[in-house]
């Protein structure tokens, strides 16, 4: 049986973040597997890989939702993307039905709930992978910004509607509101897609009630990049590092709270809208900035151990797995879904979510050379036992796609 075209959509044709990074990478791993793969974006430049594997691309060269130098055509925008609504209308209007698949990877930083009357239109089977909560939460993860904690309201209800949640202030939280109200009474965005794509067990825990009843629910593994390095050759030296977004929110005051209890100095590679905080309240952190890819990789092996101190729920924690793949321990806290890239005790270390002497403690905790020692042994022989490859990720995407197919023919 022939494999099927595949037309993946999301916002950037860039790594902008997990979200991009991850479609990209399936995106050259199905071509590479066989597939004719259209890779459908707003917001460029497109990454050069994508052409050199040989995959279509069809890049807008728009704006998103933030970088618009308009406030008002980025309101617009986010509400109903008329353009790329046409484009992909377009570019579907060229394909056959037979066999072939829409695969979702986001939206909301720039295509809009719009793209979902085109994938109507042309009755294609849909999927939609959930690198966050935007389907279901106004703010897209189940935060309240505002109190810095986990939001338990009823998304979308008077009490969600009468909340400050937002990053930002409360008439952005509404114009968020509004847009999920477009997305799901105008659009029938969730409706669209016939089957999600979860990344973890908390997903699914937390949206156990929002989901589409009628979905197929699957699990795809997101693909790591990693090499077998062998164990580390010194796991008892180097840092604690944090990696990521510079941001409340991703817990990175806690962590540098935490590292002054346990008297040692905190890493930071990243940036974001607190860096300047994060300076000025503690000046003994070291804060590297954006880093290369191969650099991350780098300071990772050579960290004592990666600190993941998430606020919110999260939805994968693909660093927690990146550090697991060069034998670094993770020190996590329990409320986020990289916790399941950790056994606790073995390969690294849970705390108390938000709970800043927690953290102190596991900290001091690895700061026994032994225990550090063997932990590290741990995550490297646990991670290479099931290596989250590409391939691994490209197989278990295509079982869903001829599942989906399938059920296609049979209908």
């Amino acid at each position: 049986m022939s494999l099927p075209t595949v037309v993946i959509c999301v916002d950037h044709a860039y790594v902008s973040g997990g979200q991009s990074k991850v479609a990209i990478e399936s995106a050259i791993g199905l071509k590479a597997a066989g597939c004719r793969v259209i890779f459908f974006a707003a917001c460029g430049p497109v990454d050069e890989r994508l052409e050199a594997a040989g995959v279509e691309t069809v890049c807008l060269g728009q704006h998103d939702i933030l970088g618009n130098p308009s406030r008002l055509a980025a309101a617009r925008q986010g509400i109903w993307n008329a353009e790329a609504a046409k484009a992909l209308a377009e570019t579907l209007d060229h394909l056959s039905c037979d066999r072939t698949i829409v695969h979702v990877h986001g939206w909301a930083k720039a295509l809009s709930p719009s793209i979902a009357k085109p994938i109507q239109a042309a009755g294609l089977p849909a999927v939609y992978t959930m690198h966050e909560f935007f389907l279901n939460c106004p703010n897209g993860g189940f935060y309240n910004f505002q109190k810095k904690e986990v939001c338990a309201l009823k998304p979308m209800s008077a009490a969600c509607w009468a909340t400050n949640c937002d990053s930002r202030n409360y008439p952005f939280k509404l114009w968020r509101n509004a847009r999920l109200f477009v997305a799901e009474h105008v659009a029938h965005l969730g409706e669209t897609f016939s089957d999600i794509l979860l990344l973890s067990d908390l997903q699914e825990q937390v949206l156990q009630n929002c989901l589409p009843k009628d979905a197929g629910i699957h699990r795809v593994t997101n693909p790591v990049e990693a090499e077998p390095l062998g164990p580390k050759p010194d796991p008892a030296t180097g840092d604690y590092l944090f990696v990521g977004r510079l941001s409340a929110e991703k817990g990175a005051f806690l962590f540098a709270e935490a590292a002054q209890r346990a008297g040692v100095i905190p890493v930071f590679i990243g940036d974001g809208p607190i860096a300047g905080e994060l300076a000025a309240r503690f000046p003994q952190a070291r804060l590297l900035g954006w880093r290369a890819p191969a650099e991350v990789r780098e300071a990772m092996r050579a960290a004592r151990a990666l600190v993941f101190p998430s606020l919110w729920y999260e939805t994968f924690g693909l660093t927690a797995l990146e550090a697991k793949a060069i034998g670094t321990p993770t020190i996590v806290a329990d409320g986020c879904a990289a916790r399941e890239a950790v056994e606790n005790g073995v390969t690294g270390l849970w705390f108390r979510s938000g709970d800043v002497d927690s953290l102190a403690s596991a900290i001091r905790e690895a700061n026994n050379d032994a225990v550090i020692a063997q932990m590290a042994q741990a995550a490297y022989d646990a991670y290479w036992a099931a290596p989250a490859t590409l391939e691994r990720h490209v197989a278990e995407t295509l079982k869903v796609y001829d599942e989906m197919l399938a059920r296609e023919g049979a209908a």
